[in-house]
């Protein structure tokens, strides 16, 4: 099958995915696109939970494997949409719909370049496609359960909007509630431990605190105070504070470092992380997919933006069609040639190392 009628094939799937809802935890009916899509080509597949997978048809265990991973689950469409957002549809080029870009896209691209190279032998590496479910929402039935079920992966590239340039690194993130403490009382009676004075000091420390180490590709920590909650009526002063802090963390730091930072300096606060399997992920840029690209004129950056990537413990590069400015907003669209651009460039990509 041509370059070009594969590419076709990926964008009437891609219009079929819109087209089927698909929030996280909720996938089934487009995880069943992804199969029709492996029994068209005659392509063993298999299916656990909502995530549905293959191996190359020359799959050699003594040979390291790529993984080629893209999301299916998407976001609820936002109130400011003026489309609807499961009408898969063209207009001046641009194909409609919610999903379209982040991470469609990617998605059906990512799945024309692994049909393109299935009946390949003597490859340099085995390929090993996911299309996972739950990436939106960080679930435990996503990509993170699937590492246990398909082959070892020695290196992988994940499907995200990067206008098909090389993030070659990518932020985690860590979610604190921290707490801050005080005596609870009538307002008309003094108080000289009120908890939301003494949250100020925790703000402002949030707010100024400058993290040491910064990283050549994704630059500083970034911290944010996201949410604030304290107090029922106006004459009461509540006994506690809780606010809820997002830090995007670099790869100059663990997200066991982050923790043990933020426990320590934080003053007169607890703070407690919902979890720390969202890891900042990189590549070396002497990597052979990432000196491929680079000859291939594609530049190289640090993305802010968390994706699986983060569950993985390989080398990944972040890679695919669209722009991640789209991503979650209004109207959501990817333009057809970027599609068409992203399986011609993952393929020429991926002859330069197979």
């Amino acid at each position: 099958m041509t370059i070009d009628s594969l590419t076709q094939s990926a964008i009437k799937l891609l219009k079929n995915l819109i087209e089927t809802p698909s929030f996280s935890s909720k996938e089934d009916l487009t995880a069943l696109l992804l199969e029709q899509w492996f029994k068209s080509f005659d392509i063993p597949f298999q299916r656990h939970q909502n995530n549905v997978w293959a191996t190359n048809k020359y799959f050699d265990d003594s040979k390291p494997t790529l993984l080629l991973n893209s999301h299916h689950d998407t976001v609820k469409p936002n109130s400011g949409y003026t489309k609807d957002p499961f009408d898969a549809h063209i207009e001046d080029g641009k194909l409609y719909g919610l999903g379209s870009n982040d991470a469609g896209g990617c998605l059906v691209s990512l799945l024309a370049t692994f049909t393109h190279f299935y009946f390949q032998e003597s490859l340099a590496y085995n390929l090993v496609f996911v299309g996972s479910a739950e990436e939106e929402s960080s679930g435990s039935n996503g990509l993170n359960s699937m590492l246990k079920v398909i082959p070892k992966i020695d290196v992988a590239i994940v499907g995200e909007p990067t206008q098909m340039h090389l993030a070659i690194a990518e932020k985690g993130l860590i979610v604190f509630d921290v707490e801050v403490s005080g005596t609870p009382g009538h307002a008309a009676h003094p108080n000289g431990n009120n908890a939301l004075y003494n949250a100020i000091p925790v703000m402002e420390w949030i707010k100024t605190y400058k993290f040491e180490q910064e990283s050549e590709a994704l630059g500083s920590v970034k911290m944010t105070l996201t949410q604030i909650n304290a107090g029922q009526q106006h004459n009461a002063v509540p006994a506690k504070v809780s606010m809820v802090v997002d830090v995007r963390v670099n790869d100059c730091y663990t997200n066991a470092q982050i923790v043990a930072i933020l426990q320590k300096h934080l003053p007169n606060a607890k703070a407690t992380a919902r979890s720390t399997n969202l890891n900042s992920s990189s590549i070396p840029k002497n990597h052979p997919l990432v000196q491929a690209g680079i000859e291939m004129g594609r530049e190289t950056y640090g993305s802010p933006t968390l994706s699986d990537q983060a569950v993985l413990s390989c080398p990944s590069l972040k890679l695919g069609p669209g722009d991640s400015t789209r991503s979650h907003t209004a109207d959501e669209f990817i333009y057809i040639h970027e599609i068409e651009e992203g399986v011609r460039l993952y393929i020429q990509l991926l002859k330069k190392i197979l």
